[in-house]
């Protein structure tokens, strides 16, 4: 099956995690393709989400003036129109590119503004999530929800936690996201991936999220996946990431097929572009070839992704259009 002709939405894409070695080489010309591949993209195995996420660093430190961050974000678009992307939420963490004097309000506006241009010179639909880290104080936490909160009504869309999950407590992060709900703030939070089942059950109690960044060990407790299912929390999964985290060894034993077989709504996403070099349409066929998924599971976790998006119900009903016309099982 040609995935790449079918429309897709994706919900779980972050922007410092996907440069391509295009815009890599017009921000800084003197990296070759054989540093690229070292520096930029996670082997096939990390010893663990931690090792991982080491391969970020790059991607923000060339981050950081207001043209950088243009470039980075009208690339993605492109990439995301390559891959026939239809509509994606793309997350970063503000507070990740102030080195060079940008405020993070500055920022967030950068990314908006081109976000804006972007889908107007690529047609895809994309909104914006900000996220805190792990290791962020309560402060920082709170400084970024607030900028969410700041930008209501731009593309800017819902809060999010995301770094090492298993290195950090949640405990500074509990008031931030109280105040999301205070403000009526969409919010997702990584869990379920460095931890097991007892991290997602956490996070669900003390954050309240309507979805799960990956979420996946969520297949460890039985309990937990009928819990999901009855309150309808949307799990972000992302395969090929998951095996290069060691969250699972090898991608026949992902639990992508069981938690869909278990009900719970689920969506396939890439996670990043760059440290998992991946696409949308490589994921899906790699979904195909292992658990003999087809069109009638790509159909079911596109339109669960459209129904737990945080886009407009106008634009839900547009995309669901799209989908159901291309999916025609």
């Amino acid at each position: 099956m040609n995935y790449h002709q079918l429309p897709k939405i994706e919900l779980h894409l972050h922007l410092d995690c996907s440069l391509s070695y295009r815009v890599v080489q017009q921000i800084d010309p003197s990296i070759s393709f054989e540093e690229y591949k070292e520096s930029f993209i996670a082997p096939p195995k990390c010893t663990d989400l931690v090792d991982y996420l080491s391969r970020a660093v790059k991607g923000f430190e060339m981050m950081q003036t207001k043209e950088q961050l243009q470039l980075v974000t009208m690339d993605l678009l492109e990439q995301l129109k390559a891959d026939n992307v239809i509509y994606a939420e793309v997350r970063f963490a503000p507070l990740l590119h102030i080195a060079k004097g940008l405020t993070p309000g500055e920022v967030v506006q950068i990314v908006n503004d081109t976000v804006t241009k972007g889908i107007q010179l690529t047609g895809v639909e994309a909104r914006l999530i900000l996220c805190t880290l792990r290791h962020y104080s309560e402060e920082q936490s709170m400084e970024t929800v607030q900028l969410v909160n700041q930008f209501k009504s731009t593309n800017v869309v819902a809060f999010d936690i995301a770094g090492d999950e298993a290195g950090f407590p949640i405990k500074n992060h509990i008031k931030a996201f109280e105040y999301a709900k205070a403000n009526n703030i969409h919010c997702t939070a990584h869990a379920g991936e460095a931890k097991g089942a007892e991290s997602v059950w956490e996070t669900i109690q003390q954050f309240h999220p309507s979805r799960i960044g990956h979420g996946t060990r969520s297949a460890e407790d039985n309990a937990l996946l009928s819990f999901l299912k009855k309150e309808n929390i949307h799990l972000e999964v992302c395969p090929t990431s998951n095996i290069q985290t060691n969250v699972f060894d090898t991608i026949q034993d992902h639990a992508a097929d069981k938690i869909y077989n278990a009900g719970v709504s689920m969506s396939i996403n890439t996670d990043a572009r760059t440290i998992t070099p991946v696409t949308l349409s490589s994921e899906y066929a790699v979904m195909e070839k292992t658990f003999n998924w087809g069109c009638e599971h790509f159909l079911k976790c596109n339109l669960e992704a459209i129904s737990h998006s945080f886009c407009s119900d106008e634009l839900k009903e547009e995309l669901k259009q799209k989908i159901l016309s291309a999916y025609q099982v």
